[in-house]
């Protein structure tokens, strides 16, 4: 999320990207953007309390885009300023601008009835609101990075290769409100799917209005949300949700204005919080072990997952298996994540995330567990290198390791650069840039190692494994194996009905990835805050968008 990642979305944190993406939503969640409430005066005649509250997030805005968007905090405020059919909660979906919705008994058409809602210009939102973005999402020339999510929706896949016209999309407006959406095949999660930012309707006149610019600051955009974006111009590091009086349930909103300032420096943002500018801040390690027993201290596991990506097709010594797993058994993840981090987060069981999925009462992360794929082992990494170098006919490796500019992250990337540097022969220094620098470059594969995350839209293991198919835009280290790609189309085609077959294919799958080290688990995030108790009403949700402040007050 969305990057720093979004599940579907790039996370940013202190771990890198996570994401996205993104059970049925109703009412419910707004982004990631903060809620603290300052109280207001006023005689209860004439004016009305005002409820306020200043929220810290590591990272600003990146683009109010939803065809566009890949990072979580960007995917927050989306969530929080527009809605879609449905609405996030805890593991299950609530209605949105859909009040209601049926399915077909072969699982394959969706039918949303919608109820009347408006845009904050006063113009309803229709059916065909939906059916212009999804198409815009699914089009070539706006190059959407989660296209991808939209694969199963009939013919979407044809048309993002420019193999097929937009018009023949697999969904359609039927009247006004009523919304048909025709499936390539039975899809159980497709509700999750619809919550999240990159299903979002969008108001055609408004982005036929500003065309590339669209998303691009809070005037150039159009909210059918609890909450308008005000204040922030595309660059700086500040924003202000205010109650949307034209949502259509504004009267259950209870808070009028979220005050959100990017924060990269964890010392900056504690010290905004004790002398009152803050209501909320997230805290690093070192923090945690002074704030813990806080009557104001919260730690929340997230459904996300940090790890470091190897680029093999800009460097070609990555293709080398004995050279990948020497990487990984050369890194002390248990130390990084308690000791370094200390913010709560795990060290990982694999690449899904633990406790985020289950069947029968066993954890998907338990079952798919490779323990040469997270374990730390310094003395057979070295014998993995030197085999390695010599398979490869190098004598040393000079690497660079990509990662945000953000405090924690790049204390994370030093821990990193340490233990790889115990290899004889390698020598790894250290790029951290902004945020978005990073994606793009991440996108675009200017790196040779890079600090990633995921972080999930929706709770089932497809929304980690679809990255690293060898044709996902996410794959960004272009690892390829032909029995992965054949295991999740497996998963995703003949045994999509059939829950416990997907399962064991999904299981097997993971293993693959971790048997072959595709990528470096390097940890599972926790998330480690201080929020005042005046604010109440704030829901937390493992996965994305992770806030909403729809049912915010303040005491």
């Amino acid at each position: 999320m969305m990057t720093l990642y979004h599940g579907s979305r790039i996370l940013l944190k202190g771990s890198y990207i996570v994401m996205k993406v993104k059970s049925l939503v109703k009412l419910g969640g707004v982004g990631l953007l903060s809620a603290l409430v300052l109280a207001g005066c006023g005689s209860k005649s004439s004016q009305q309390k005002t409820e306020k509250v200043n929220w810290m997030m590591p990272a600003s805005i990146s683009t109010m885009d939803a065809s566009k968007v890949t990072d979580l905090y960007s995917s927050q405020f989306l969530n929080a300023t527009n809605e879609g059919l449905l609405r996030m909660g805890k593991g299950k979906t609530t209605p949105g601008v859909a009040k209601n919705y049926t399915i077909s008994k072969d699982g394959k058409t969706w039918t949303f009835n919608l109820r009347k809602s408006k845009w904050n210009d006063g113009k309803p939102v229709t059916a065909k609101d939906f059916v212009f973005a999804w198409r815009r999402t699914v089009t070539p020339k706006t190059a959407s990075e989660y296209a991808y999510n939209f694969a199963n929706v009939q013919n979407a896949t044809k048309i993002n290769a420019g193999k097929m016209s937009p018009s023949k999309l697999g969904v359609k407006a039927d009247g006004n409100y009523k919304l048909v959406v025709k499936l390539v095949k039975p899809q159980s999660y497709f509700k999750f799917l619809v919550a999240q930012s990159y299903y979002l309707p969008q108001e055609p006149s408004v982005v036929n209005k500003y065309g590339n610019a669209y998303g691009t600051n809070a005037k150039k955009n159009a909210y059918n949300g609890p909450f308008v974006l005000k204040g922030w111009t595309g660059t700086n590091d500040t924003a202000q949700l205010v109650k949307n009086p034209k949502y259509w349930n504004a009267k259950s909103i209870k808070l009028d204005k979220l005050n959100v300032q990017a924060i990269k420096d964890p010392s900056t943002a504690l010290n905004s919080y004790q002398s009152g500018k803050l209501d909320f801040t997230t805290l690093n390690g070192t923090q945690v072990k002074q704030y813990k027993n806080n009557k104001d201290y919260h730690d929340y596991l997230e459904a996300s997952s940090s790890y470091m990506e190897m680029n093999e097709k800009k460097d070609p010594i990555f293709k080398n298996k004995d050279i990948r797993k020497a990487m990984s058994l050369a890194i002390d993840k248990s130390q990084l994540a308690t000791k370094v981090i200390g913010d709560g987060s795990i060290a990982p069981k694999g690449y899904v995330p633990t406790k985020m999925n289950s069947r029968n009462g066993k954890d998907f992360a338990d079952q798919a567990y490779v323990k040469s794929g997270v374990a730390y082992n310094l003395t057979e990494a070295k014998k993995l290198w030197a085999k390695g170098l010599k398979e490869t006919g190098k004598k040393s490796v000079d690497v660079a390791l990509l990662c945000d500019d953000v405090d924690q992250t790049v204390k994370n990337a030093q821990f990193v650069q340490s233990q790889l540097n115990k290899l004889p022969g390698m020598k790894v220094t250290i790029q951290n840039v902004p945020f978005k620098n990073r994606l793009s470059r991440s996108q675009n594969g200017q790196f040779d190692l890079v600090l990633s995350a995921w972080i999930a839209d929706y709770p089932d293991p497809t929304n980690f494994l679809d990255l690293f198919k060898s044709d996902n835009s996410y794959n960004n280290g272009k690892w390829k194996n032909a029995q992965y790609d054949a295991l999740m189309k497996k998963a995703e085609g003949v045994d999509a009905n059939n829950e416990s077959a997907r399962w064991t294919d999904m299981v097997q799958a993971e293993k693959v990835l971790m048997n072959d080290q595709g990528i470096v688990p390097l940890f599972q995030q926790g998330e480690s805050t201080l929020m005042k108790s005046k604010v109440q009403g704030v829901q937390f949700f493992p996965t994305s968008p992770q806030w909403d402040w729809s049912k915010v007050s303040v005491k």
